[in-house]
């Protein structure tokens, strides 16, 4: 019988045994080899898990807050009233709890749910004007039964189900998981499965490589870490459904805890400043711009179970309060330019509006609506600024073009004299609650107070839902229905959001809400500062520069309301 040459087989013997060797001892080890680079990390950092797994297996790697989030822990009003709307049109329940922070590193992202592209921006009444692409969880009985044993705490259909509205829902973003995967500045859904960068291409998945190598298991994935994560939060994780481990992340820089940012304050006072000079100087938007500010550079979320909202709205009242205050010595003091009877009826109507009728408005009407409303209304004012601007309007308001030229005569003179220029002051002529004259610069105005009072409840109304002073309301109101001019409307304007302002906190208040005291401190003495730097600029403007400046901040604020600009 003819003998096999033992040299023939040898290599195709080693060569099996080398790919059976791993799957042998991991069958023999019975569990998961894998570990965390590091147990303290700070907040920002890059997290490394390597180590192998079943060979030919696909990688799962669950990340996982110990913090978890029910429903029914939410303390706001609000924030209940939204919850038990969700949980009739969800399949999760008040009592479900699931991690703040849930991340699931996986090679083969498809496992858990598809990419689709998402309109956004613009009225609510067309389907966006820009377009992008988000992963959107697949429901949780398209999960594989394996996938499901991988989950970690996930592990139910309700739970499955918070944790999908959690990180796709704007609402859910905003109040429970904090963390934004934005477009420009528009919030499209927050991180929850992540892939290799380097292979997918998505933007979520910037900063998450994986190397997984199928034939021996061995792999090594980064991510990193959520930059604004609480100081002091535990993590844990699980790889293919085994805990191997867990790691805690530290704070990294001063922790605005109702905030829920880290931030140095000095940043807010600075950006305070720029808004409150800029808000005592026309009187408006002070709150529209300084809501625009926390959103894109404070980026101002609040603690778990609080909508960020309802975190800003009250802070944005520091700034419509005391800039104001800041530029009132100037204005009331020292040039007696505020029209007091004008001013106080505003104040009352504002403060009826957002104490008692804006509470029951604001649940009555939709805000993505109410904002559409409020953008028609804000850009006719803008196209009658600008209107107002013309020959024709300058030549009916003689009282204004009259003034306009004194106020002019004056700069000139200063500037040939080398000092300040003058500004004039009100002389009351008649005072009345429907009947209120004035002198400014020796031109005669005449203006309704009690019609201003209706006026002012409606401004009431819209600072209560929005945490603003309404001054982009006001100041357009009094130069087109009181035919005022803008060196009268603007201190006016102030008084009124003065008004508005304690209104509007009050109502925060009786509802629980209160800002950080951090970002409002900031504001607070930002705006005092800016407040009194806008009164001090407000001379060195012309009638007609003050309004083309006010009907540029009107079209600003209509872009806004509508979502058409990308940047915002």
């Amino acid at each position: 019988m003819r003998q096999l040459k033992p040299v023939k087989w040898i290599f195709p013997i080693v060569a099996l045994l080398m790919f059976l060797l791993p799957q042998i001892l991991f069958a023999a080890q019975g569990k998961i080899q894998a570990q965390i680079e590091g147990k303290k990390h700070k907040a920002g950092d890059k997290i490394t898990i390597k180590g192998q797994i079943q060979p030919g297996s696909d990688l799962n790697v669950a990340v996982f807050s110990e913090r978890e989030f029910a429903p029914q822990e939410a303390e706001g009003v609000n924030e209940k009233k939204a919850f038990k709307d969700a949980v009739r049109n969800h399949a999760f329940e008040m009592d479900t709890s699931v991690p703040v922070f849930y991340y699931m590193l996986t090679n083969e992202p498809s496992q858990y749910g598809n990419i689709s592209k998402e309109k956004f921006g613009g009225p609510s009444f067309i389907d966006g004007l820009y377009s992008t692409t988000m992963f959107n969880l697949t429901n949780w009985d398209n999960l594989d039964t394996q996938l499901k044993n991988y989950l970690g705490p996930l592990d139910s259909r309700e739970k499955w189900s918070f944790y999908k509205y959690n990180h796709e829902n704007t609402y859910g973003i905003n109040t429970v998981t904090k963390e934004r995967t934005q477009v420009g500045k528009v919030t499209i859904f927050s991180r929850s499965v992540l892939s290799d960068h380097e292979k997918s291409g998505n933007y979520w998945d910037k900063g998450t490589s994986i190397d997984l190598d199928k034939e021996t298991g061995k792999f090594t994935a980064t991510f990193n870490s959520f930059r604004h994560t609480p100081p002091d939060t535990d993590f844990n994780v699980y790889v293919n459904g085994e805990k191997i481990g867990s790691y805690n992340l530290a704070g990294n820089g001063f922790w605005l805890s109702m905030g829920g940012r880290y931030m140095n304050p000095l940043w807010i006072i600075i950006g305070a400043i720029l808004v409150g000079a800029f808000f005592s100087l026309i009187g408006a938007a002070g709150g529209m711009l300084m809501a625009a500010f926390q959103v894109m550079v404070v980026n101002t979320m609040g603690p778990v179970g609080l909508n960020a909202a309802n975190v800003l709205r009250p802070s944005n009242v520091a700034l419509t309060l005391f800039s104001p205050l800041g530029g009132f010595y100037r204005y009331a003091v020292k040039e007696k330019r505020v029209a007091w009877p004008v001013g106080i009826s505003f104040g009352i109507g504002i403060l009826l509006g957002s104490i008692w009728i804006g509470k029951y408005v604001t649940e009555l009407l939709p805000m993505s609506s109410y904002k559409e409303w409020l953008a028609v209304l804000v850009v006719l004012m803008a196209i009658r600024t600008v209107y107002e601007l013309t020959p024709r309007v300058m030549e009916k308001r003689k009282n204004i073009k009259a003034m306009t030229e004194k106020f002019n005569q004056e700069v000139q003179k200063a500037r040939e004299e080398g000092r300040a220029t003058q500004m004039g002051k009100i002389e009351p002529v008649q005072r009345g609650i429907f009947d209120y004259r004035f002198k400014f610069w020796g031109e005669e105005f005449r203006i309704n107070p009690f019609l201003f009072f209706i006026i002012g409840v409606g401004v009431g109304i819209v600072s209560r839902c929005f945490g603003i002073g309404g001054g982009f309301l006001l100041t357009p109101i009094m130069t087109m229905i009181g035919a005022l001019p803008m060196y009268v409307a603007v201190p006016v304007s102030l008084v009124g959001t003065c008004f508005s302002s304690i209104g509007s906190f009050i109502g925060y208040l009786a509802n629980g809400y209160l800002p950080d005291f951090w970002i409002a401190l900031a504001i607070v003495i930002g705006g005092f500062v800016g407040g009194v730097i806008g009164s001090r600029m407000q001379k060195m403007f012309t009638e007609v520069q003050l309004k083309i400046i006010l009907a540029l901040v009107l079209f600003f604020l209509f872009f806004r309301f509508f979502k058409i600009e990308i940047w915002i």
